[in-house]
């Protein structure tokens, strides 16, 4: 199979002592270009990111979404785009293995869209994933924030989302436009939620909820 024009976005909040090892992991030499976008940190992360060759996006707003969102203005503005973006947090536990597998529906012409299963699912992820499937009639198993997708296809999605709805609402304006979508489990292991982890998952699960209706009335 050909190989992809892959660019790989990185949203990062705080992720100084995480980057070197995910970003090291993944496998450099597969991408064309590392997009990191600082979150708000308050930490090194910028100096980090671009140790290692990164190009740096800032997002001063901090949301999930709004770093993504700002990552694709970039994407756009480029003379040759990608053809797949990948997107993984600045704290994921990715490796080269794991990309090249998330890749392979895609390069395959099996999927536009893959999203990576989280380990350990949690009651939301189920509950989101009981929900789609009632509504939209497609059942995701724990579907996590890893994922890749080819860019026209993104572009096509219009997203909006700038908090931790994004990536619920990927998933339902994917489904509402027909885009091809494959979960794959790239057996990765978690990382701790955290107190702030655990206060982003409530947030996170009422933009979920918020998206998914949103979506099924939308004709």
């Amino acid at each position: 199979m050909a190989r992809l024009r892959l660019d790989l976005v990185v949203p990062a909040h705080d992720a100084a002592a995480t980057l070197p090892s995910i970003l090291d992991r993944a496998g450099l030499r597969e991408l064309r270009t590392l997009v990191v976008v600082d979150r708000a940190s308050t930490d090194d992360t910028t100096g980090r990111a671009r140790d290692l060759g990164a190009v740096v996006l800032r997002e001063p707003t901090g949301g999930y979404g709004a770093a993504c969102l700002r990552a694709l203005t970039y994407l756009n503005e480029q003379l040759e785009p990608p053809e797949v973006v990948a997107f993984a947090p600045g704290d994921a536990a990715l490796d080269a293995t794991a990309l090249a597998r998330l890749l392979d529906p895609i390069a395959a012409g099996d999927a536009e869209l893959v999203i990576a299963g989280r380990p350990g699912a949690r009651l939301r992820d189920r509950a989101v994933g009981q929900l789609i499937d009632t509504v939209y009639g497609h059942r995701f198993v724990r579907p996590g924030p890893i994922r890749a997708i080819r860019f026209p296809a993104l572009v096509a999605l219009g997203m909006s989302d700038r908090g931790d709805g994004w990536d619920v609402e990927m998933l339902v304006r994917a489904l509402r436009l027909g885009v091809g979508i494959v979960e794959v489990d790239l057996g990765l292991g978690g990382t701790p939620a955290g107190v702030r982890g655990v206060r982003a998952a409530c947030a996170a699960g009422g933009r979920s909820l918020f998206h998914i209706l949103r979506h099924a009335t939308v004709r």
